[in-house]
């Protein structure tokens, strides 16, 4: 244990020097991340307006408590592995990673861990001055948000190895950007980035219950909103946990493989 803390922290402060070298980059990343939850925010405030003051159960000040607590959950849960690991491959650069004797998700996770600590000086003053100017309906308990950082950190895991498996879909396909996408898409809808998923339709309800996405994003929202039974927290908590197990052992799987096959362009 008291080796992997240094390697994390080793890696850590390397990761933090390389984002200091993309402040133009990051500065664009950010402001994209903020403004997708703003504008859907925008959309159902208007929309909830415009019907009398509420869509389902969800007044504008709903909306507001919403996507503020969903900005910074998929801030603080989002990775960009999958989109770099096919170039990885691609150019051999896989190879350096091969001959340190750790498994690269490591440094992958200690590089993801930098990004959100470094722009975290951006994106809670970002959060404050929507709570100023939307005035959120959001009540804060202790014990709530206790159990709302443990579904954070388990969303964390879960979604990085689940996208670190795709990631790795790149041995096989040399380029993976379309499959990416395709996942992306599917994750807009159904981890209620676009809207809340009990205003879905009840078919996409179920699907979004079966596959990771709500897991990995809305769940620690409507946790930390309080909008759950503690029958539904529970049947949460119990998936986040099968999809962890799920994308640890697709990991262990895909990896095995993946390095069998692999082999550097021009080797």
């Amino acid at each position: 244990m008291k080796h992997y803390t240094a390697t994390y922290w080793a890696f850590f402060k390397t990761s933090l020097l390389e984002q200091f070298q993309y402040r133009a980059a990051m500065a664009i990343w950010m402001i994209s991340r903020i403004l997708e939850p703003i504008i859907y925010l925008t959309v159902w405030t208007t929309v909830a307006q415009a019907r009398g003051g509420s869509v389902g159960s969800y007044s504008p000040a709903d909306f507001a408590a919403y996507y503020i607590v969903l900005m910074l959950v998929n801030q603080f849960t989002f990775s960009w592995v999958m989109h770099i690991y096919d170039f990885r491959i691609r150019q051999g650069e896989l190879s350096n990673f091969l001959l340190k004797p750790i498994h690269p998700i490591h440094a992958d996770i200690a590089e993801n861990i930098a990004y959100k600590v470094l722009t975290a000086i951006i994106i809670f003053p970002t959060a404050l001055l929507l709570f100023f100017l939307f005035d959120p309906n959001l009540a804060f308990h202790i014990q709530t948000f206790a159990v709302f950082l443990l579904a954070l950190g388990i969303a964390f895991l879960m979604r990085f190895f689940i996208e670190w498996t795709l990631a790795l879909v790149a041995f096989w396909t040399t380029r993976n950007e379309a499959i990416n996408q395709m996942y992306f898409t599917l994750g807009l809808f159904l981890s209620g980035r676009i809207a809340p998923i009990d205003l879905l339709p009840g078919a996409i309800q179920t699907l979004a219950d079966a596959l990771p996405f709500r897991w990995a994003v809305a769940f620690p929202v409507e946790l930390m909103l309080g909008r759950l039974s503690q029958e539904q927290i529970l049947n949460g908590f119990t998936m986040q946990a099968v999809w962890l197990l799920a994308g640890f052992l697709l990991i262990q799987l895909t990896w095995r493989l993946g390095v069998k096959k692999y082999s550097a362009v021009g080797s």
